[in-house]
């Protein structure tokens, strides 16, 4: 969990983008330079803890990315992180901008960085601890939209590239559907349930040196996920589009993928499994 805590603490290194890229990266001044909020009258019986949020506005792009300050009554906000930034733009910053939508873990569009670690933020519970400030991310290592919306185009670019679907030329006997024993989708177990949230390979330190080539746990993840369908006939195809020093061979089993995956999955398995498909073919 340490590693993936340094990752706000490596990001700070980083310079912004020209402002022709539209982009940032998430790099942040100083706490000292932290600008503060207006904020709502709180009760004399308010739980309050602070938030510092990321804050960049592709629309100033000579502003440096910062970080802002935001105080909530715990007692009128619900349990998770989600809420408190939905009720930050309800109520405090409408310009505060943010991925998400099912709320359920589901959907994985709330993806970030809380307090060092990549997780959804409708899954985070806020920590009850109010002496302590919650610092909240983008996931690192990525292009920055705007705030806490990270540019996933090279990720979801990746995901296309495995052909993430059932490929088969031989029709069911039946002409009805592709049947598959018990046993068979059983494999599947701890590999459909992949959200694409990209909270894995955003963690990486191999992804972070090479995600142009490399594809990083999630997208590995899915390409197991296809290489152990029993319906699937290009199983040996998928492997060899796999076979090469960078695709799949930078993983260095860091593990960071497993251990922040929200989802509870182990996509370093996954990558295992396929590596020792490989080297038994």
């Amino acid at each position: 969990m340490a590693a993936l805590r340094t990752t706000s603490r490596l990001a700070r290194g980083f310079k912004v983008s020209p402002a022709s890229l539209r982009r940032s990266y998430a790099t942040v001044q100083p706490a000292s330079k932290t600008p503060k909020t207006k904020e709502p009258a709180l009760d004399k019986e308010a739980k309050t803890k602070t938030f510092q949020i990321y804050r960049w506005n592709p629309d100033e792009p000579t502003q440096k990315p910062k970080m802002q300050s935001y105080t909530l009554d715990l007692n009128k906000t619900g349990p998770m992180m989600l809420d408190a930034l939905i009720r930050i733009k309800n109520e405090m910053d409408p310009t505060l901008t943010f991925r998400r939508s099912c709320r359920e873990g589901i959907c994985g569009s709330c993806a970030m960085n809380i307090d060092g670690v990549n997780t959804l933020a409708c899954l985070c519970r806020i920590p009850t601890d109010t002496a302590k400030e919650s610092r909240i991310y983008p996931l690192p290592h990525t292009y920055v939209v705007k705030d806490l919306v990270p540019d996933l185009t090279q990720f979801y670019k990746q995901y296309r590239s495995i052909k993430p679907y059932l490929q088969r030329d031989t029709p069911p006997p039946d002409g009805r559907e592709y049947r598959q024993s018990k046993e068979d989708r059983k494999k599947l177990d701890g590999l459909y349930e992949c959200i694409l949230c990209a909270c894995c390979s955003t963690s990486c330190p191999s992804y972070w040196w090479n995600s142009e080539q490399y594809l990083g746990p999630a997208v590995l993840l899915q390409s197991y996920r296809w290489i152990a369908d029993s319906r699937d006939e290009r199983t040996e195809a998928r492997k060899d589009a796999l076979n090469n020093s960078m695709s799949l061979y930078r993983c260095h089993t860091i593990l960071n993928c497993s251990r922040t995956c929200p989802k509870g999955l182990n996509p370093a398995l996954a990558i295992a499994e396929i590596k020792k498909s490989m080297a038994f073919t």
